[in-house]
């Protein structure tokens, strides 16, 4: 039996900052808003769907925290436009950008056809890279200072049924590296996240709690790790005490890049 997750931040050690979390409804998003209120930012989520967006909202305003809550599908840069208005006149300039929406489908190589391809790389790479320029350019560039996190995928290699997607996470940890070096000129820091096996809904719905006890086997620790160590992490390097990191990419997977995918390969044909 794991013991209660507890989060070794302040409650100040992001006092005064605003972030945005994209697909902060659910999963890793959801705890990340969580740790980000927790810890004294003032946070704006968004997804595609309002309904798991306003019981974050309630969830967090009945904690006594700052949060804003407002539907935006990041793949569509009128909606992007909408929602930074919003923040901007309800929170102000915007400190820290945390990258999590994303999504894809399992299949194998063969049945990913351009179409499918194109689908997840819009939202798992045109999204982000649009919100981050648009997020720069408003508040971060103007400022001299700001935070962006990629929340990418752990192995940091191949992963079978996840071609396309995995190419697009890979591209996350570049994208991460070169704001890093282009824009330190000024004051922004990059890092991409690659979360390994995490226990979310988005992961639970490939085949249950089943399959993650199966994949568990694979992860060095022997368990799946939690949205909110994660989050924790992302909390920590958008503090003072990350102030330092850039340009790099943080795995939080239970040593499961270190073993690799831990399976043998597919039977020859």
């Amino acid at each position: 039996m794991l013991e209660e997750f507890r989060s070794p931040l302040a409650d100040d050690a992001l006092s005064g900052r605003v972030a945005i979390v994209t697909g902060g409804g659910t999963g890793i998003g959801r705890a990340t808003a969580r740790e980000l209120t927790r810890t004294g930012a003032s946070v704006a989520i968004c997804g595609r769907r309002p309904e798991p967006l306003e019981a974050v909202r309630t969830e967090l305003e009945a904690a006594g925290r700052d949060v804003l809550a407002a539907p935006c599908d990041v793949r569509e840069p009128d909606e992007v436009e909408g929602f930074l208005d919003v923040v901007g006149e309800r929170l102000g300039s915007v400190d820290v950008l945390v990258n999590n929406a994303g999504g894809q489908f399992a299949a194998p190589l063969e049945q990913i056809g351009l179409k499918g391809l194109r689908a997840v790389h819009r939202l798992n790479i045109d999204a982000p890279w649009h919100l981050t320029n648009r997020v720069a350019e408003r508040w971060m560039i103007p400022g001299r200072r700001g935070f962006v996190c990629f929340v990418g995928f752990s192995p940091r290699r191949g992963v079978p049924q996840m071609a396309h997607s995995s190419a697009a996470r890979a591209a996350l940890e570049n994208m991460a590296s070169t704001i890093a070096i282009e824009w330190s000129k000024y004051g922004i820091r990059a890092v991409c996240v690659a979360a390994g096996l995490i226990e979310t809904e988005g992961m639970l719905q490939y085949g249950g709690q089943e399959l993650v006890d199966e994949y568990a086997k694979s992860v060095p620790m022997g368990r799946a790790g939690r949205p909110e160590e994660v989050a924790a992490t992302i909390a920590f390097l958008a503090s003072d005490g990350g102030a330092y990191v850039t340009g790099s990419t943080v795995t939080v997977d239970g040593g499961a890049d270190a073993w690799g995918i831990g399976a043998p390969p597919p039977p020859l044909e």
